[in-house]
């Protein structure tokens, strides 16, 4: 996209509202069709790189495995419009699960590996997964020994569909590598399943699927409680991945560095179908982000892109600082999850080359960016802003009214366009409620200047960004409520160096009751996510409120500031 398409993205009229350029043209195709363009152009060359395991394939290979899979889901009776659900880290499996369920046109549900047994069981239950490919364990997740506690009788069910009370829908479980529980099937044999007779019916069904098919379920979540399956079209994803990877200039000569979760869009939309749009190579450095992993990764593959959120690239630069290697090869990136300092950009730039790393900002439900730095953008543009407008969306900034605010002025971001979600699944209030006439409310509070830059300064929901993870104060409380010694809860975000914010609750225990901020934690571990259990715990007496009754987070975040602040004064 030229500069001068940015230019006409520019507000008009003095309102805060700006409209992408209408080139490139939107892509009406489905991610099966993206490969498929991908290995007639690239077939030879490498498309994956997993240098953890070991695996490297060419886009023709990767065709093929992806072949094998989805013929193998059929074998199981998966079809178009079933939900499959994968729950991993990054690995090869995924990348393949990815893109066979698309392939036969069944919705790949995406479940963050943090989760534990009340998130697993929900997200399952909610979308009515009819399969679920899972790795055995990761850290100090045991995925086989929860789904066996969640349904001890799958253990039991020998050969043929499952079945279990409490995942009625669940019918198989895939597990990656050559271990496989009673009842589930490794991998190999999922792949092994398939004939050639069934990689006959591929093509059949390729020709029944349309852009505009759902084909994605990820889970976010706002206010109001517990995650939302955010549902997203071929059309949707295929479309961002293309104009995300067109702004940092990706081409099939270059390498990318892909250390983000593939259960994000940030892995799974902008790292592996922005790759494949452009017939690049994926580089996947471990399961998850270590800096050790990703610096030698690059210096080894001579890698021309990195991924990554701010605290990524921090964690990078101390290790460079430890032991240096040679990132001479790198040219561009893209950071995203939160604001970068304008030092931390500044290093990225000199001390990894990265001159040309873009910002971008956006939301699972809108595919997700919409707004995106320009490789040559200067500096402070690329630290203070989240870059210019998308092609083919719309922006507008709305007070509390619904009125478009003045350039400059503060406001919701509301975005329309291809990208936004077909809504949340099985939930038409919750969408109603997110989407109105195609925009999506956001839920951020931006600024947009006169050049179209917008900044993002806040959040109309309290959402939490703790090192690139969204958290929702809302979800945590609901599940602290029900502590038999809390009477009541709220959570909130402070700021920290580490990681940009840190979970905080306040707990009203029970009248006649006491609880320790430690055992509170230890209620967590295991049930919920690692990264939303609170960091900081405080038991209070009362939460303050306003005369509606409505709770003051602010006030209690300022007190809290205050109280962590005086407590670092008196231990240095």
């Amino acid at each position: 996209m030229s500069h001068a398409m940015a230019a006409s993205a520019a507000p008009r009229d003095g309102l805060s509202h700006v409209t992408g350029p209408t080139e490139p043209p939107l892509k009406n195709a489905t991610i099966p069709q993206l490969l498929r363009e991908a290995v007639a152009s690239h077939g030879d060359s490498e498309a994956l790189v997993f240098r953890e395991s070991g695996d490297r394939l060419s886009y023709r290979d990767f065709a093929r495995q992806v072949d094998r899979c989805a013929a193998g889901f059929l074998a199981l009776g998966i079809g178009k419009g079933d939900r499959v659900g994968v729950w991993s880290p990054n690995r090869l499996e995924w990348v393949i699960t990815q893109f066979a369920t698309a392939r036969i046109g069944a919705i790949l549900v995406n479940i963050n590996p943090a989760y534990r047994l009340s998130e697993l069981d929900y997200a399952l239950n909610k979308v009515g997964c009819r399969a679920l490919v899972t790795a055995q364990a990761f850290k100090t997740s045991d995925y086989v020994g929860m789904i066996n506690e969640l349904a001890p009788e799958l253990a039991g069910s020998g050969d043929g569909p499952l079945s279990s009370a409490r995942l009625p829908d669940l019918r198989h479980v895939v597990v990656m590598g050559a271990k496989a529980g009673p009842g589930m099937i490794p991998f190999e044999g999922l792949l092994a399943m398939a004939t050639p007779a069934l990689i006959e019916d591929l093509d059949r069904i390729d020709a029944t699927l349309t852009p505009r098919d759902p084909i994605n379920i990820q889970f976010t979540s706002g206010t109001t409680g517990m995650p939302k399956g955010a549902t997203l079209s071929h059309f949707n994803i295929v479309n961002n991945a293309r104009f995300v990877t067109d702004r940092i200039n990706l081409t099939a000569g270059d390498r990318l560095v892909i250390p983000v979760p593939l259960y994000h869009c940030f892995g799974m939309v902008m790292g592996v179908l922005g790759a494949v749009s452009k017939g690049a190579k994926m580089i996947f450095p471990g399961e998850a982000f270590t800096p050790v992993q990703t610096l030698d990764a690059i210096a080894a593959e001579r890698a021309t892109v990195c991924y990554g959120v701010p605290t990524m690239f921090v964690a990078m630069l101390q290790e460079l600082d430890r032991q240096h290697r040679d990132l001479s090869s790198l040219r561009t990136g893209i950071m995203a999850g939160a604001l970068c300092p304008i030092e931390v950009m500044k290093r990225v730039n000199r001390d990894m080359h990265m001159h040309e790393v873009t910002i971008c900002y956006g939301m699972t439900e809108t595919s997700p960016v919409s707004f995106q730095s320009f490789t040559d953008d200067p500096t402070e543009k690329r630290c203070e802003t989240v870059g210019r407008i998308h092609p083919h969306l719309e922006v507008k900034v709305v007070d509390a009214d619904g009125n478009i605010v003045p350039v400059g002025g503060k406001g919701e971001l509301c975005t329309r366009g291809y990208s936004v979600m077909a809504g949340y699944w099985g939930d038409k209030a919750a969408t109603a409620a997110a989407v109105t006439d195609g925009w999506m409310h956001t839920g951020d509070l931006g600024v947009l200047d006169a050049e179209g830059f917008c900044s993002i300064v806040g959040r109309v929901k309290d959402m939490i960004i703790r090192g690139g993870e969204n958290i929702y104060p809302r979800e945590i409380e609901e599940f602290l409520i029900r502590h038999p010694d809390v009477s009541d809860v709220q959570v909130f975000g402070i700021p920290d160096k580490t990681f940009g914010e840190q979970v905080c609750a306040w707990i009203v225990a029970r009248p006649g009751s006491s609880i320790a901020p430690e055992a509170l934690r230890d209620y967590c571990k295991g049930q919920i996510a690692h990264f939303k259990v609170p960091h900081h715990v405080r038991i209070v007496t009362d939460l303050p409120m306003t005369a509606t009754g409505k709770p003051q987070k602010f006030v209690m975040r300022d007190r809290m500031v205050e109280m962590l602040r005086a407590e670092a004064a008196q231990n240095p």
